[in-house]
Formats: C-alpha cells, structure tokens, sequence
C-alpha cells in the first residue's frame, strides 16, 4: 500500500481488531524488525510497516521531515482505521511520539531507543552525515535535529506510551526518552541496562512487554 509520502507492507487477518503502524529510524526501512512485527501479528494483530519521506524506499526521493504526524494521517487514512497502534524505532520513537501527541486515532504508542531530543553540536559525525543525506544538505539536516524536541508535545499525548531504552545505547547529542515518559499523561519507562541501540541484545526483556501493551490497548481498551 502506498500514498503521498509513504509506501508500506500491511501484514495479518483481515478482521484483526487492531492495526499496527511500525515506523523506522533515521537509517532503517520497513523490511527491518521482523521480530518486532511477528510479536504483533502473533497477538492477531495486523501490522503495517511503512517506509515515510527520507526512509527506505523513499530515501532515494524524498527527505526527512519533521511533521510526520500528517503522513501517519494519511496512511490512517488509507487503512480505514479509527485507531491505530503505533511504534516507532530510534528516530522513529520521535515521529512516533510526536504524532500520537497531534493525531487523535493513536490508541496505544510505543518508543524504542527514541530520541527526546537533538543537539546537532553533540551528535557524533556520522549520525550528522546520515541525517545530512536523508534531509538534503548539512544545513537542513542542523534545522530538522532542532525540531527534535519533544519537551512542549510529550504533555500532550493522550494515549498510553510505552517508552523503552537500553542502558548501553549511549549516543552523545541524543537524550534518552525517561523524560518522555516521564512528562506524558500515562507514560512508563522501562530501561534494560545492559540492551544496546533498538536493544537487538536483549530481545526478551522488553519485546513482549511491549507486543502486550500495545495488544492489551487496543483490544482490552486497557493497559
């Protein structure tokens, strides 16, 4: 399925009572996280992996935005959905987070290893380098890494948030997502201490956790 600005695979039965929006990062597509789609499709979900402007499929003829709240609108469009759960991976835990704060069809929201904020001075070199490419120029890539701030949109998301993190993904310029969690309405953190970046290492301490928040929302209608 695709639509203006993405392009994405939808997975599962048609009468799943629920749907699933996975959002990559800043150097990842909708073909990663295999895992992370068959815990949802297991809980008889349907899950849509999606490519957005500047990711995957896209990268080539597009560049990264920060309004990504109106492509999620779009694909919510094209689903026929009225709710949505959605989780978003690195860079996409911001997209993710700052879309459920501004778009009302975000049932249940879901981060991993989600940036809360950017300091382009602090970022290391080649995090700049991608994100130079994906958003057309250093220039643009500094103005799109000071939009990532969710200070003023975390109070603003109404849906329950799971924000997780790994101890040992420490990138400098990138503040983890406790205060995300912590500044949301029904925000919870959980932090592995020994998980890496998107906590590949540490798969069974947060991914069913994570595949049953979302499930037990959107299905139960409870956390």
């Amino acid at each position: 399925m695709s639509g203006e600005g993405f392009t994405g695979l939808l997975r599962g039965p048609a009468d799943a009572p629920g749907t699933v929006v996975v959002v990559p990062g800043l150097d990842s597509a909708k073909e990663e996280f295999l895992d992370l789609a068959s815990a949802l499709l297991a809980r008889g979900l349907a899950v849509f992996a999606m490519d957005g402007p500047g990711q995957g499929a896209l990268a080539a003829t597009t560049t990264l935005r920060p309004d990504y709240e109106q492509v999620v609108g779009r694909v919510v469009d094209a689903l026929g959905a009225e709710r949505i759960g959605l989780v978003g991976l690195s860079l996409g835990g911001y997209f993710a987070a700052r879309t459920a704060a501004l778009e009302t069809r975000v049932a249940a929201v879901a981060t991993v290893s989600g940036p809360f904020r950017l300091d382009w001075a602090e970022l290391p070199p080649p995090v700049k380098e991608i994100m130079a490419r994906r958003t057309g120029g250093a220039d643009a890539a500094r103005e799109f890494a000071r939009q990532v701030d969710l200070s003023a949109l975390a109070p603003r998301i109404a849906a329950p948030l799971l924000v997780v993190d790994g101890g040992r993904d420490v990138i400098p310029g990138a503040t983890n997502g406790e205060p995300l969690a912590r500044l949301a309405p029904h925000g919870t953190y959980l932090s592995v201490p020994h998980g890496d970046h998107l906590l590949g290492n540490a798969r069974p301490d947060w991914l069913s956790r994570l595949a049953d928040h979302i499930a037990n929302t959107l299905i139960g209608g409870r956390e």
